[in-house]
């Protein structure tokens, strides 16, 4: 088996352990940060949570979704996609806004959402 593709199982196989859903990785970057913005001092805060990222499709609904595999802690960030989830590129950097909250995704490579 080639190396990316055993690494590939193994990252769907712990993911899958998180959420037995996920059926498929679409896509993995190595190296993200996530930020949050404050709006009272209109400013991007570091957050506690950098690793790896993936996106996968699930089995059931959301039928999308993407987790931070957190590097610094076992808090990791887990985010459904669905319609409230918006998105902007601003390269290097990945915007999004849930109902809860803004936050960025500061990417060191490339990410793709097929759908």
């Amino acid at each position: 088996m080639e190396p990316s593709k055993a690494g590939h199982l193994m990252s769907l196989a712990a993911l899958q352990r998180q959420d037995p859903y996920i059926n498929n990785l679409l896509d993995v970057t190595g190296q993200v940060a996530l930020y949050n913005f404050n709006s009272k001092a209109n400013e991007w805060e570091k957050t506690e949570i950098e690793g790896t990222l993936f996106v996968y499709s699930r089995s059931a609904l959301p039928r999308h979704g993407f987790t931070i595999m957190n590097r610094l802690s076992a808090e990791n960030l887990v985010e459904p996609i669905n319609k409230d989830l918006e998105f902007q590129l601003q390269d290097p950097f990945l915007l999004y806004r849930n109902a809860n909250c803004e936050y960025t995704i500061s990417v060191c490579q490339s990410v793709f959402f097929p759908f």
